[in-house]
């Protein structure tokens, strides 16, 4: 008799370990601030603001959490510093077990746009599925899946327009995850974009990581590729570096400062236009990024 197998990723988080190693802790685009807060009453509250370093402007959003976790409830308010309101409504467990609804809008007063988002996800033993319907968008319904077994993933993604009533997009991926790598292979926008990621626990105290994007439909021939690392100094601090097959190079240094306080700062050289000043020539970018969470 088979062992139970464990739920798979979600169509969204293929390739995630991969992405988050090449996208996170990176903070080159301004000086970010974040603080978190959390009330006995299971309510969280999260103040965010970015300044940008090309533009200068300075954006913002305080959002409001409030969870249930014994009913699997979770509603989320979120207020932007460009007038756009969001609400999400989450019920998890609650019809049947392994089914999570989803409900999420967004509001801007000043020009009428809105949107809301139905989605439905269903997971159990080897089976991750979504089923999303933009009601203002199309309208369109928007269907995923991905089946695991043993370590080796396939996944699926369709979207129905149903004023226009055919498929707009579809895309499908293959991919094997172990405990100490994951390799995925993405076929995007209508199998016209080939992406295919890999990530490598080298040891307890580096990460390695590589991605490569080919777009049949680009005006420029070649594959887009970049590589990158990360290394642990301690329990509290740790480095990160990458670099992609235009020169440019980043560079990621993260410190726990205490519970709860966290510093990041990062820097991006573009190689081949080493003469330009830092931060204020355009090819290099700089920035700081500062949370605190009580």
């Amino acid at each position: 008799m088979s062992l139970p197998q464990p739920v798979p990723p979600s169509w969204k988080d293929l390739g995630k370990s991969s992405n988050d190693l090449l996208s996170k802790d990176y903070p080159i685009f301004g000086t970010s601030l974040e603080v978190k807060t959390k009330t006995p009453s299971n309510v969280a509250f999260k103040v965010a603001g970015l300044r940008d370093t090309k533009s200068q402007a300075i954006t913002g959003d305080i959002e409001a959490k409030y969870s249930d976790h014994k009913n699997g409830l979770v509603f989320t308010e979120t207020w932007t510093t460009a007038n756009v309101l969001k609400s999400q409504l989450e019920l998890e467990n609650y019809l049947a077990k392994g089914l999570k609804l989803d409900f999420a809008t967004t509001l801007a007063p000043d020009t009428g746009n809105k949107s809301a988002v139905f989605n439905a996800i269903y997971k159990q033993s080897g089976v991750h599925t979504c089923g999303a319907f933009d009601v203002f968008k199309g309208p369109t319904f928007t269907a995923d899946t991905v089946l695991g077994r043993d370590g080796f993933l396939f996944g699926a993604e369709a979207a129905y327009n149903v004023t226009d009533g055919k498929i707009s997009r579809y895309a499908a991926a293959i991919g094997y995850n172990a405990p100490e790598y994951a390799v995925t292979v993405h076929g995007l926008n209508n199998l016209n974009t080939f992406a295919a990621s890999y990530y490598h626990r080298v040891s307890p105290d580096v990460e390695a990581g590589a991605k490569a994007v080919y777009d049949t439909k680009s005006t420029t021939s070649g594959v887009s590729l970049e590589v990158g690392t990360k290394a642990y100094l301690d329990s509290a601090a740790f480095v990160k570096a990458k670099i992609n097959n235009v020169g440019v190079l980043a560079l990621g240094y993260t410190q726990t400062l205490r519970p709860g306080v966290k510093a990041s700062f990062g820097l991006a050289l573009d190689t081949q236009r080493l003469n330009e000043a830092i931060p204020s020539g355009p090819a290099h970018k700089v920035g700081a990024s500062f949370t605190f969470e009580a």
